[in-house]
């Protein structure tokens, strides 16, 4: 937690600049806009690299269409639009022009999750990471912080094929240094600890690390993990959580059914020979509302203090 140092950013920012600096590098770099470039800060590429942007209006399918032919063409093709559009009203064309075509396209979608806040349920995207992760081809990564987003902004136009960016448009603290390392597919373990793991991904990182610091007090030893790779995710740390730890509880800002939990359990079932108690923390098979970002994650029971209560009756089913 010493690293929270500079204000919380939303990670949205660290995609914006990222990309700026990749398009001053790279002649090859497009981007796309269904009219929120503002919104998602493709803008910043915009004002920069006019001839690079096309902004399409309100037509997220044509935009994905669009984005795939350009990447047939030899370009690296960003699309970028809040991602209850991206990912529900273009998804036909993502699953058939991206995915089956494994096109070199990039969809990075901002105002993810309850902490869009006032915006309220039709455009708070909870189902994200399920359709967007049973894709063949397609890769799926959140940030923990601006600084990852940054990381991971430039290392997925750095892989070749297609990639879904979930970012925010809450602030979230800065909890990593620029000198850290991002790999794709691998986790990052933030935190030791001996009694249970806590695997999260995106704002509920820093919620995480709350509550270990809270169960410290208790004399519970918490592990938490940043899994910013979702899929591919890391098998490796799970496994080797599960063994050390002997608890998993997977926290993340989205529906419990078919999300990184789920993954997970399944993963386990099918890998892992020992017993694992394991408690998922997510929303629970119903839609948002409106409200303020931190309102909203206490409501839903993504906050530091229900993280600290679920983690302590998981600990007590190890015994």
């Amino acid at each position: 937690m010493s690293n929270q140092i500079i204000s919380p950013k939303p990670t949205r920012d660290g995609f914006g600049d990222e990309l700026v600096q990749l398009g001053s590098e790279n002649q090859k770099i497009v981007v796309l806009s269904a009219d929120l470039e503002d919104s998602t800060r493709a803008e910043y590429f915009k004002f920069k690299f006019p001839d690079r942007f096309f902004n399409v209006g309100i037509a997220e399918q044509n935009m994905v269409g669009i984005a795939a032919g350009l990447a047939r063409e030899g370009f690296i093709t960003f699309a970028a639009s809040f991602a209850v559009f991206l990912t529900n009203r273009a998804y036909d064309f993502i699953r058939i022009s991206v995915c089956y075509n494994n096109a070199n396209v990039k969809l990075c979608g901002s105002h993810a999750g309850v902490t869009v806040g006032e915006d309220g349920a039709t455009a708070q995207c909870l189902e994200d990471i399920s359709i967007m992760s049973v894709l063949p081809n397609m890769r799926v990564v959140c940030p923990v912080d601006y600084i990852e987003s940054r990381k991971i902004t430039r290392t997925i136009s750095e892989e070749y094929g297609p990639f879904y960016m979930r970012l925010s448009r809450a602030s979230y603290p800065i909890i990593t240094k620029p000198q850290d390392e991002f790999k794709l597919g691998k986790a990052s373990v933030f935190e030791e600890g001996e009694d249970l793991t806590i695997i999260s991904y995106g704002i509920t990182v820093s919620e995480s690390l709350k509550a270990a610091e809270e169960l410290r007090k208790e004399g519970i030893s918490a592990r938490v993990v940043n899994m910013s790779t979702i899929k591919p995710f890391d098998k490796e740390v799970v496994l080797k959580s599960a063994e050390e730890t002997g608890a998993i509880l997977v926290v993340e800002e989205h529906q419990k059914i078919n999300g990184l939990g789920s993954m997970i359990a399944m993963f386990l079932l099918t890998n892992y020979n020992k017993f694992v108690p394991m408690e998922v923390i997510g929303i629970d098979d119903e839609f948002g509302q409106t409200g303020k970002p931190y309102e909203l994650l206490e409501f839903y029971g993504l906050d530091y203090k229900n993280i600290t209560r679920v983690a302590k009756e998981l600990v007590k089913r190890k015994k």
